[in-house]
């Protein structure tokens, strides 16, 4: 665990907004704050205050204590969460897998790249995206093998999954729908509108999962999902 402890504190000690990256953190482990707090011996209102930026960005020494903390609460109710997230990521060249350093919303994400919603667009809000992983979609549906599917999640499952170089965008609906995880919302990217197919649209409603469609190039998406 102690690489894992590594990469935490390395994003909170590195985030533009360490308060939200320790909320992030925190809501990723599941642990409320005045559980949080209960077990660190401090008030809720002094966690409260550091994942709002209202109190001195956190030392390394209060890092520490809270990466300590939420691991201990984790082992206690049965390592759920740590085991999740010692999958270890593997480079591949069907997909790329990154977390972003703070919590964003369905419907921030959409709005950040000026997403067409197709599907499901009134449960975005509710949504939250920790990361995203960009898969090719020709590369997965031939070489990807079914046991292999949670390596797309990287060590969060909530985020979002676009798929590029799509013909119709049934394929990776219709892959989402088997897959025993679910990602929190779809985008496919390089389509127009008009030839969206309807299959991949209704599979996104039965499955309760917001479809977005995004355009442009993808070097200058990747540059505006970089800075989250």
């Amino acid at each position: 665990m102690e690489k894992l402890s590594r990469m935490i504190a390395g994003e909170i000690l590195m985030s533009e907004d360490p308060g939200a990256a320790m909320k992030k953190w925190r809501e990723i482990f599941d642990i409320t704050q005045s559980d949080l707090a209960a077990s660190m011996e401090i008030t809720p209102s002094t966690i409260s205050d550091y994942e709002s930026n209202r109190r001195e960005s956190p030392g390394i020494k209060v890092i520490k204590r809270f990466i300590e903390t939420v691991m201990r609460i984790d082992k206690e109710r049965g390592s759920l969460v740590l085991q999740k997230l010692a999958i270890e990521e593997k480079p591949s060249d069907a997909f790329e897998v990154r977390n972003f350093s703070t919590i964003v919303t369905g419907i921030d994400f959409q709005k950040m790249l000026d997403a067409t919603i197709l599907a499901n667009g009134e449960i975005l809000e509710k949504k939250k995206v920790y990361g995203y992983t960009l898969l090719d979609s020709h590369k997965i549906i031939m070489d990807f093998q079914y046991n292999d599917f949670q390596k797309l999640y990287g060590s969060i499952s909530e985020r979002a999954f676009i798929f590029t170089n799509v013909s119709s965008g049934r394929s990776p609906m219709i892959a989402v729908k088997l897959a025993p995880i679910k990602p929190s919302l779809v985008v496919i990217h390089g389509l127009k509108k008009k030839d969206v197919d309807p299959l991949a649209i209704k599979i996104a409603e039965k499955e309760a999962l917001p479809l977005l469609l995004i355009e442009g190039d993808l070097g200058k998406i990747k540059e505006t999902l970089s800075k989250y």
